[in-house]
């Protein structure tokens, strides 16, 4: 008994100690190794010059094959760490961007955000390292801006893979409209407790390690950096961005053959939080929004990976990577 009241009385300085042991990040993230080198493509965008981050990795037995890996919105180049190594074991030379406003790319202080910046941005990339064909491959956010790059470039993407893309139907349709202030707002609250929160209860149905431990400590980072507010201007932009300008329209037009990897139980969905209990149990429903998006998508393929959310390459891994390999090598 004596031993029980010694360990209720110590678990608030414990949760204490786990909150003073995130490590302080910068803006740029110049304090965080990547898993592989990180090179900068300079950039000019609405008459400002920026800094793009990349990883190129070229294994030694290069297949002359290429994939590039387009992060998320609450996520960088760094959470492909896994995914990198098995797609360069097989042969393929990966290409991993820092989106503008992400990672260690440069958080500018105004910005006009789109789909078709970051794609052109992409492209100049690609441009940039010679790279004429390859395999785009988007996550969440991510798979918006692969959607994008593979309409306006398709004579670059030779295919095209979606792993639980957000944009799968255009929630401006039921929620209300919120504005860029009221994200900001919204984003200048963030710490590492309400990261975990959010993740934990939309990407992982209420569990937790260390490897999503991690990407939580890592967004959580640089919410104590003293310009932390360009950040979260950013984000602000990107919300809006992801909220007015849907890609669900334009599966059709699609001419890649893509592969479609969706974790079952996902349930993310932009601005739930602003509707009712009742629309917001329509929304976000992967395991029916997979099989829906494959119907609309010319010569695609879908995979469904069982008890699995937003993440299926940090939560379930080998049941992504398999069918992804399979996939790049047909």
């Amino acid at each position: 008994m004596k031993n029980l009241k010694f360990i209720i009385l110590l678990l608030p300085f414990l949760c204490f100690s786990q909150k003073e042991n995130i490590k302080a990040l910068d803006i740029n993230l110049t304090n965080y190794e990547y898993p592989f080198p990180v090179q900068f493509l300079e950039l000019s965008n609405q008459r400002q010059l920026l800094k793009m981050a990349y990883m190129d990795i070229k294994p030694d037995n290069y297949n002359n094959k290429n994939i590039v890996l387009l992060h998320g919105k609450n996520f960088n180049g760094a959470y492909w760490e896994t995914t990198i190594k098995a797609l360069t074991k097989e042969g393929f030379r990966v290409i991993v961007p820092d989106q503008i406003g992400f990672g260690k790319s440069t958080k500018p202080e105004t910005y006009q955000y789109s789909f078709q910046q970051f794609a052109q941005n992409t492209k100049k990339l690609l441009d940039h390292l010679g790279i004429e064909k390859t395999t785009i491959l988007g996550h969440s956010m991510g798979g918006m801006l692969a959607t994008r790059f593979t309409l306006m470039y398709p004579e670059t993407a030779e295919k095209l893979v979606l792993e639980n893309p957000i944009g799968l139907e255009d929630w401006k349709l039921v929620v209300p409209y919120q504005t860029i202030d009221s994200w900001y707002e919204n984003e200048l609250k963030q710490n590492y407790e309400a990261i975990k929160k959010y993740q934990m209860a939309n990407y992982y149905d209420g569990k937790w390690n260390a490897d999503f431990q991690k990407w939580a400590e890592l967004s959580a980072g640089w919410t104590s950096a003293p310009n932390y507010d360009r950040v979260a201007w950013n984000s602000a932009l990107m919300y809006d961005m992801i909220f007015t300008q849907p890609v669900v329209y334009e599966f059709k037009n699609i001419k890649s053959p893509t592969l479609l990897i969706i974790g079952t139980r996902d349930k993310t969905a932009i601005g739930k939080q602003f509707v009712s209990e009742e629309v917001r149990k329509t929304m976000g429903n992967y395991a029916e929004l997979g099989k829906k998006t494959q119907k609309t998508i010319p010569n695609s393929k879908l995979i469904e990976v069982p008890n699995t959310g937003h993440l299926p390459h940090i939560e379930s891994f080998d049941q992504f990577i398999k069918p992804l390999i399979v996939f790049l090598k047909q």
